[in-house]
């Protein structure tokens, strides 16, 4: 998503995305253990493969590829329990994340799957990417994916457990973040009889051409000193690119950024960041302070791109590269030429400078955006995005049973459901650092907390009322689901 939707953690930190800052959730990737160190940011790392079937909309076409999963066992309860099923987005899948789900998995005495999205990480279904290749890369697809998969894994664990398959199933709840959020959604929609109930945590919904509210969601979430200080910089930014363009990328370590629109979105983007993942303070404490005693502004910001974004949160300048984009090479960092095709063939998100009052640069435009997708995948790829919310309905789901969640100081929020009904309850966490999927890994949210600990937020109480309300619709549902299960077998 943030170039996320959130969306992402690869070489030292495992990458996952979130489109605009394409979801810089910092993980460190280790061995099953819980004795506090970086390893325990996974429950699991144990690698289980899946069968899928390439085209799920073709009854002739037969071919299959090997899909990545992951189970975690040590807190379901046999045979009844429930499944908790996390969907894994944008990116690598490197196993199941250490954070609040854990907790509400001990809690549910629950399973926890998480099965890799087709063509990210692993899954990929071929050795190029080139355009013709990512046809069947879509949410319809995915959706499918785990449809399919959800009956073969309650399938083999009726086998495990000696019962009948008819009748006998455990009651599943589904959880995503971000993109993986609105597909957490769009299952429910889509296949209710599947799953009792879904989280969707900060989930894109709507989807969106042109998200100006993106960038103007930044300027609030700053406040007004940091907002100025940050539109102060962009113009600066601007001015000396035209003197000395080179000198100006070699203060962000970007001087292969030879397209000046990449570098502004790549600036933009660093700024995203802070606020995306709730710390505001990293940039704009200094940034104020620089303004206001006279300091060079663009120093101060690119100290923070530099020292944070880049060295402790995992920022690349290569993903902004169009040159390396373009490359249909399967690597580690594909995943952001993967997540571009989403959003230039799917979903868009577009997050374009507002026409006044901008953080970002005016050159972060619409064309800028279809340019790129041009660039990248070729003539005629084009978003469509009105065939996308005609499919799913935005923020009008026609569905029951979703929990919608919410920061405040996330832009991603403009893109999600944030009315509440009885049925589709949704809950905005007000407070200094609430960002991305704040409800799920705590605050701030990069680097992960384990266990998505509330006590680095700035109103812990705000996250842990919303935590309590989640607890009450999970512990409903999936009640009601056991109870229709129980009828529907008698």
């Amino acid at each position: 998503m943030s170039s996320d939707l959130g969306f992402i953690l690869i070489t030292i930190f495992t990458a996952i995305f979130s489109y605009s800052t394409l979801s810089h959730a910092l993980l460190h990737p280790g061995k099953n253990t819980h004795d506090g160190s970086e390893s325990s940011y996974y429950l699991t790392t144990n690698e289980l493969w899946f069968n899928q079937t390439l085209d799920h909309h073709s009854p002739y076409d037969h071919r299959k590829f090997r899909q990545r999963y992951y189970e975690f066992l040590d807190y379901f309860r046999a045979p009844d329990g429930p499944i908790f099923m996390v969907i894994c987005g944008e990116g690598p899948c490197n196993g199941i994340f250490n954070d609040y789900i854990s907790v509400l998995a001990k809690k549910f005495e629950a399973s926890v799957i998480s099965l890799e999205h087709r063509y990210y990480g692993k899954s990929n279904p071929f050795n190029s990417l080139a355009t013709e290749n990512l046809k069947y890369l879509s949410s319809k697809q995915a959706l499918l994916d785990l449809a399919n998969f959800r009956q073969y894994y309650q399938g083999t664990l009726n086998v495990k457990l000696n019962r009948s398959s008819g009748g006998n199933e455990n009651p599943w709840f589904f959880f995503g973040v971000s993109y993986s959020g609105a597909l957490s959604a769009w299952f429910r929609l889509k296949f209710p009889h599947l799953t009792c109930g879904s989280l969707a945590s900060s989930a894109v919904v709507r989807t969106i051409y042109e998200f100006s509210k993106f960038d103007q969601q930044i300027g609030e979430s700053a406040g007004q000193e940091c907002k100025v200080a940050l539109q102060e910089t962009t113009k600066l930014l601007e001015s000396r690119l035209k003197v000395n363009g080179k000198a100006v990328k070699a203060l962000f370590n970007a001087t292969e950024l030879d397209v000046d629109a990449d570098f502004l979105y790549f600036t933009a983007d660093a700024t995203v960041m802070a606020f995306q993942y709730g710390n505001p303070d990293k940039l704009c404490v200094p940034l104020v302070e620089a303004m206001k005693n006279g300091r060079d502004l663009m120093e101060a910001y690119s100290k923070y791109v530099r020292d944070y974004c880049m060295r402790l949160w995992g920022l690349h300048v290569r993903t902004y590269n169009r040159k390396h984009m373009r490359n249909t090479v399967v690597t580690k960092d594909s995943a952001y030429r993967l997540w571009w095709f989403q959003a230039c063939t799917e979903l868009a998100y577009f997050q374009v400078a507002p026409a006044n009052d901008s953080v970002r640069s005016q050159q972060i435009n619409i064309e800028y955006h279809l340019d790129l997708c041009k660039n990248l995948f070729g003539k005629g790829v084009y978003p469509k995005v009105n065939a996308t919310k005609q499919y799913y309905g935005g923020d009008k789901i026609a569905a029951t049973k979703i929990i919608f969640t919410n920061g405040s100081q996330d832009p991603w929020r403009h893109a999600s459901k944030q009315t509440s009904l009885p049925e589709l309850p949704s809950y905005i966490m007000d407070c200094h650092n609430c960002g991305h999927g704040t409800d799920l890994r705590g605050c701030p949210q990069a680097p992960m907390v384990i266990e998505g600990k509330s006590n680095n937020c700035s109103s812990v109480d705000v996250v842990n009322k919303v935590r309590q309300h989640i607890v009450e619709h999970i512990n409903m549902w999936l009640s009601e689901c056991r109870g229709s299960t129980t009828t529907n077998s008698t």
